[in-house]
């Protein structure tokens, strides 16, 4: 039965919850969405295209950050709470350590099924369109990327280098390396150049040049080609066409393509995707599994008239420890399946040990020798 003190705590953590894992993930998505402010403010990237193409990011983050927030919501909920003696109060009502846990578990509850639709659905979606964006701007918006005085790679292939870009979009000072077509590398090296959007995608195109080509003779050795040209025309969409039929990984597929890939995927792959799955599954129950940590730290100990600064610290010191040790075996299962009962074990067995403790620790032996100055009393 809900009463009005689990409502009462309930709306403190869920508005907690809120504001600081929106304000983390605007925090760690203004920080990444650094990389592509330059797109913007140099290369003529719409704001809208860099809006979207970040916000594609968020999904993953509020997925990796949300367990963590709700511990530390939990903890310091609950020991701001015992610092103001409203917790001292219920107890004295006659409360229990499972009755005052219950709007934290309705809360992690709550994020654990948050995060299930992220890990399954959502992220798989976001980081696919992501990746496609990524392509498009490559393959699509080569000229945006290219910068003056830096050797441009657009795919695998290709290198461009300009000395410098004018306003208007000219190229100035020219060296271009296409290594598409195997066996025959070419170089070309031309005054000025300009960067043009067709319907096949970016093409450029050269103005007073030089094109050197290294061929295989058919006598047996290589030649070199050289041929001058006033004017020549160049595919960057050639690049990356070929990545139309692209490989997608683990973080774009589904569980389903993760437990059942394709036939041709390697060995090595399957191992990945398989751990990749495993995780997906696992991770929102750390959320659950944190949230009983933070409350086993909080409502077990005695009682502290100022404040609650060691209970934090401790809180704090075996949630990044935890956060080690799962990285550790998320990395050990990807290498070996064999060890994927390590991402279930990670991310199950800290709660049961917190419940463990928040039911008073049944089982466990204490001391029962008396001690010394009780004995030579007696």
């Amino acid at each position: 039965m809900i009463t009005r003190l689990d409502t009462y705590i309930f709306r403190q953590l869920g508005g907690a919850l809120l504001a600081v894992t929106i304000g983390l993930a605007a925090l760690i998505w203004l920080t990444q969405s650094l990389r592509f402010i330059e797109l913007v403010l140099d290369r003529g990237l719409s704001l809208w295209v860099f809006l979207e193409l970040t916000s594609l990011l968020l999904p993953s983050f509020f997925a990796v950050i949300l367990p963590i927030t709700t511990f530390v919501v939990v903890l310091f909920t609950y020991v701001r709470l015992g610092s103001d003696r409203e917790l001292v109060v219920m107890r004295a009502a006659g409360l229990s350590q499972w009755q005052l846990s219950r709007p934290a578990l309705a809360v992690s509850g709550l994020a654990v099924l948050v995060g299930y639709f992220l890990t399954l659905y959502l992220v798989p979606i976001s980081h696919a369109s992501f990746r496609e964006w990524q392509f498009e701007i490559r393959n699509q918006m080569a000229g945006l990327l290219l910068q003056e005085g830096v050797f441009s790679t657009v795919g695998e292939d290709l290198t461009v280098y300009a000395r410098t870009r004018e306003l208007d979009g000219t190229l100035r000072g020219i060296l271009v390396h296409d290594a598409r077509e195997r066996g025959a590398p070419v170089t070309i090296l031309a005054e000025a150049g300009r960067i043009t959007n067709g319907a096949e995608g970016p093409r450029v195109t050269l103005v007073n040049g030089q094109r050197q080509q290294l061929e295989r003779n058919p006598a047996g050795g290589m030649r070199l080609n050289i041929l001058s040209f006033s004017e020549n025309s160049l595919d960057l969409a050639r690049a990356n066409r070929a990545e139309q039929s692209r490989f997608r990984n683990a973080q774009e597929r589904g569980l389903t393509d993760l437990l059942h890939p394709e036939p041709e995927v390697s060995i090595r792959d399957r191992r990945r995707f398989r751990a990749e799955a495993h995780q997906r599954m696992s991770n929102p129950l750390t959320g659950f599994s944190l949230a009983l940590l933070g409350l086993a730290v909080a409502l077990t100990g005695q009682f502290q008239r100022f404040g609650g600064g060691l209970k934090l610290f401790m809180g704090s010191a075996l949630m990044v420890a935890l956060l080690a040790v799962g990285l550790i075996a998320n990395s050990a299962a990807a290498r070996s399946n064999a060890l994927i009962p390590l991402v279930w074990i990670h991310a199950i067995l800290p709660g049961l040990a917190s419940a463990w403790v928040l039911s008073g620790m049944p089982g466990w032996r204490r001391s029962s020798r008396i001690p010394p100055r009780a004995a030579a009393r007696a």
